[in-house]
């Protein structure tokens, strides 16, 4: 078994990598040839989340488990709060092939998917990106919509605003103006990005304009939420995976209220594949419930150890 430590990944696994893996794994899954098994989610208290998203990709010839989560304390340990790893398993023995870091994995996979659904969803003349959140993963989420379109500028809001200055610092990085701002002025954003830890609505559908594409990131535990379910009401709503979806993503509270029909939802692989149009008006609000599935890691995660073999990278052990 390879062992690929969190600190070489950064070096194997570039967003563009991250962006075909993602892409792939949405293909598969839409083809049937890939399925994810039922997340495993607990909160530990104190805002601690720990679960295990795992899955087989027939297409891919993987199989494997992400365990991981959120730890907020981690931030007084000068440690990320996010801690996950990546264990590959061969599919025809069940021999595990790889332990891998997943911290930076999580973090490009869950961007590649957001800027998967701007690309494919956002209306083409979308150029003011509005971000909702401005923590860790913010700062990925923003770097991979850049490189799917070309904005002319980023509005940002966050529950805690001192943190924005980081997030508009990263803007600066993409010759990006950028602007904090209310909630109530994200109606000027053409696509809008939540990426927060929320458990309760921010994001109202007042503050959304006709036309919007949202991605919404954040929310992929049961009882948390980023936007008010009456948005999901008004959008056309598209879903990494149907099942998590409404059980632990953003159309949990709006399937739970009875104002979105579970069958109403898209597999957004549907759109890559050709099978589902998409966007189909200029006025339409489109919305990706973004909660992160198990293949996107297990895929990001092959990308790490076929790099690292082939630069004789990682440590080899026996299990």
């Amino acid at each position: 078994m390879l062992v690929v430590p969190e600190a070489l990944i950064a070096g194997l696994v570039s967003p563009a990598d991250a962006f075909a893996a993602v892409e792939a794994t949405f293909a598969a899954m839409a083809r049937d040839e890939a399925y994810n098994f039922p997340v495993v989610r607990e909160a530990l208290g104190e805002g601690r989340q720990y679960g295990f998203k795992s899955g087989l990709d027939r297409a891919g010839g993987l199989l494997g488990v992400k365990a991981g989560g959120y730890f907020p304390g981690n931030a007084g340990r000068n440690i990320p709060n996010h801690q996950s790893t990546v264990m590959l398993f061969d599919p025809d023995s069940g021999r595990p092939v790889a332990m891998v870091g997943g911290n930076l994995l999580t973090a490009l996979r869950t961007a590649a998917a957001s800027a998967l659904s701007i690309d494919r969803l956002a209306r083409p003349e979308a150029r003011v990106l509005g971000m909702v959140g401005a923590g860790h993963q913010a700062a990925y989420q923003l770097r991979a919509a850049a490189l799917v379109r070309r904005w002319d500028r980023v509005i940002g809001w966050n529950l805690h605003p001192e943190m924005l200055p980081k997030l508009g610092a990263v803007a600066a990085e993409l010759g990006l103006p950028f602007e904090a701002v209310g909630l109530e002025r994200m109606v000027e954003a053409d696509a809008i990005i939540t990426i927060t830890s929320s458990p309760a609505a921010s994001l109202m559908a007042a503050h959304v304009a006709p036309g919007t594409h949202l991605a919404c990131m954040g929310t992929d535990t049961k009882g948390k939420q980023e936007v008010e379910a009456a948005l999901l009401a008004r959008a056309t709503v598209f879903a990494d995976e149907l099942a998590q979806s409404v059980s632990i993503g953003e159309a949990q509270h709006a399937v739970a209220a009875g104002i979105l029909e579970s069958a109403a939802i898209i597999p957004f692989g549907h759109v890559l594949i050709g099978t589902h149009l998409g966007r189909v008006r200029a006025d339409e609000i489109t919305l990706f419930d973004g909660t992160g599935v198990g293949l996107q890691d297990l895929a990001v995660a092959a990308v790490a150890v076929v790099r690292a073999r082939e630069r004789g990278l990682g440590a080899e052990v026996q299990v």
